[in-house]
């Protein structure tokens, strides 16, 4: 009973450790277009994971990360935003920057 538990324990900890580097991925991805699409540097090009939960909803139970990023508006210093991934799907992507008006 005990090995089973032990085999158990390893599937559990490598699922988890496959689901955050594909979340980590997407993240990338997602900050990276993000970041092209408002003419903004992405510095690293890496997320930093700065909090790990649960998120309950309609849909289930879902693992929740929030990573923090960099950024360069002109190449002249460095500024942070963060992006909150639910499960592999994004929740919230913030550059804490005003938001860009267009002249219509």
């Amino acid at each position: 009973m005990s090995h089973l538990l032990t085999v158990c324990l390893l599937l559990l900890l490598g699922w988890f450790w496959l689901d955050s580097l594909r979340a980590r991925e997407i993240a990338i991805g997602i900050c990276q277009a993000a970041c092209r699409q408002r003419e903004l540097q992405f510095l690293d090009q890496a997320v930093a994971l700065r909090r790990l939960g649960l998120s309950w909803r309609s849909e289930g139970v879902r693992l929740r990360r929030v990573y923090r990023f960099d950024f360069s508006e002109e190449g002249m210093g460095r500024r942070q935003g963060y992006i909150v991934m639910r499960g592999l799907h994004l929740e919230d992507l913030s550059f804490g920057l005003p938001e860009q008006v267009s002249d219509a």
